[in-house]
C-alpha cells in the first residue's frame, strides 16, 4: 500500500528560529518550504524533514532522524563537534565507543541532539 510512497521525518521544536540556526547553520540543510512561523521544510538528500513548532518538543526519547553517511561518518562527527555539537554515548550491546562513534556489527553510529533534545544519528561504515 505505501511501498512506493515517499516518507518525511517530522521534528517538533519549541523555537523555530533556534531550530533554523541549528538545522541550517550547524547541519547545513537548505530550507525548501515553510508555513508562516509554524513549519520549516528542509531538503536532505532526496528526502524532506519537517521542523515544526509544538509544545511537545523534546519529549521523544528515541532516535527521530537517521542519516546514512557511509565512510564520511568520522569527518562529519569531527565537523559537527567543531561547531559545538555534543555527542551522546550509549551502552549498546555489541558496540564499542571510539571517541564519539559507536563501532560494531560492521557499522559506525553517532548520536547527537538538536537544541530541543530530539535525538538524531549518523550511520556509516
Amino acid at each position: 500500500m505505501l511501498e512506493n510512497s515517499n516518507a518525511t521525518a517530522n521534528l517538533a521544536v519549541k523555537d523555530l528560529e533556534k531550530a533554523k540556526a541549528f538545522y541550517e547553520g550547524t547541519l547545513g540543510l537548505s530550507q525548501v518550504d515553510g508555513m508562516g512561523g509554524e513549519l520549516i521544510v528542509y531538503k536532505s538528500g532526496d528526502t524532506l524533514i519537517n521542523v515544526y513548532r509544538s509544545q511537545f518538543a523534546g519529549t521523544n526519547k528515541a532516535t527521530a532522524v537517521t542519516w546514512a553517511v557511509d565512510d564520511r561518518i568520522d569527518a562529519i562527527v569531527k565537523s559537527l563537534r567543531s561547531k559545538g555539537v555534543t555527542f551522546e554515548h550509549y551502552d549498546m550491546p555489541g558496540l564499542s565507543l571510539e571517541g564519539d562513534v559507536h563501532v560494531g556489527h560492521g557499522m559506525k553510529v553517532a548520536w547527537f541532539k538538536d537544541p530541543d533534545g530530539n535525538i538524531l544519528n549518523l550511520v556509516g561504515k
